[in-house]
């Protein structure tokens, strides 16, 4: 939705059918690892490629748990997903979480966006550069029970159940997402669509840029 915002036509490619996506007629279901190495004529057709590989095995909610420890269930595609990318020759964006093994080109958080969430993201820019924008200060807790005392704060954990967590409604609108997403779970995966916005107004300057010369 970032994207679209910040002017560009989407087409999402996923392995697993997105029934919630914002326009499933946009949406191609296949392998995208295939594609990107399999199809570099339908690849051609565009102007740029953002990918956001699986992040649960860099993420802090899964390090330390049980399930860190199997690998097989969190596998780290980052290393493939950039060599793939970069045999494009197109400009690409790859989203992750802190931890992740990306460059930190550019490192986003809400509070840059006066959102109610802080989710900090990296994203790794090939091919071209924007720069950095200011980290502002958070301007307090995140709201929820931590060790059995629970705090107010001005920014919603959008992750998990329990623990003080809020309403879908108010992961929503904490996220700055503005179309009918119901489930918990894919809201949880997603990201701010004004992250993509930002980072997408930057990407079609450089795409015009690169058309004209």
């Amino acid at each position: 939705m970032g994207y679209r915002r910040a002017g560009f036509d989407v087409v999402g490619v996923d392995i697993e059918p997105q029934p919630h996506h914002w326009n499933r007629s946009d949406v191609v279901q296949f392998d995208a690892l295939r594609m990107l190495a399999e199809h570099p004529e339908f690849i051609r057709t565009f102007d740029a490629i953002h990918a956001s590989p699986p992040c649960q095995a860099s993420t802090a909610l899964t390090k330390g748990t049980n399930s860190a420890t199997r690998s097989h269930l969190h596998v780290d595609l980052i290393a493939e997903v950039r060599e793939l990318l970069e045999a494009t020759g197109l400009p690409y964006v790859i989203e992750n979480v802190q931890g992740a093994k990306l460059r930190p080109d550019v490192k986003l958080c809400g509070e840059m966006f006066g959102l109610g969430v802080i989710r900090h993201r990296v994203f790794e820019l090939g091919g071209w550069s924007t720069p950095q924008p200011e980290h502002k200060p958070h301007r307090g807790r995140v709201r929820g029970w931590r060790h059995g005392e629970f705090f107010d704060g001005p920014y919603v954990a959008v992750y998990g159940e329990g623990g003080g967590k809020g309403t879908v409604d108010e992961w929503r609108d904490a996220m700055g997402i503005d179309w009918p997403l119901h489930s918990r779970a894919h809201i949880a995966e997603a990201i701010p669509p004004a992250y993509t916005e930002h980072i997408g107004r930057a990407l079609l300057d450089h795409v015009a840029a690169r058309a004209a010369a």
